[in-house]
């Protein structure tokens, strides 16, 4: 395999689609892998941090994730993040799916949130 480039890196078109089926809702939604910038603000969207206290914050994750990952055909986001709280009150079976398709196409895994919150069982002063 060849090195890659700067320019080849950067010039990529990598961004992954998928379809999903919502038919709870009369359609489908697109849903896109996020960028690592976009995934970094998801993680630290999962964790409240008050001093030296730090925890997990699970509360809609699921529509978190879906607002930076549904998209219209150009590819523009369907959600503001002004429509967290509404998007979360919505039916959880076809969030669910856009949730599992949005994280398989972004390379998140149950060991990513694992991994976010193993360090919280330990003192933080320890270090």
């Amino acid at each position: 395999m060849a090195l890659l480039s700067k320019d080849a890196i950067l010039g990529a078109e990598d961004r992954e689609y998928a379809i999903v089926s919502c038919p709870e809702w009369g359609g489908e939604v697109r849903v896109r892998s996020i960028t690592g910038r976009e995934r970094d603000t998801y993680e630290q969207s999962l964790i409240d941090q008050r001093g030296g206290d730090r925890k997990v914050n699970t509360r809609n994750a699921r529509a978190k994730l879906i607002l930076l990952s549904a998209v219209d055909e150009s590819g523009a986001r369907l959600f503001s993040d002004d429509d967290l709280s509404r998007l979360g009150g919505k039916n959880a079976r076809p969030l669910d799916r856009l949730f599992d398709a949005a994280r398989k196409l972004s390379g998140l895994s149950d060991d990513d949130v694992e991994e976010l919150t193993e360090d919280f069982d330990s003192d933080p002063d320890a270090s």
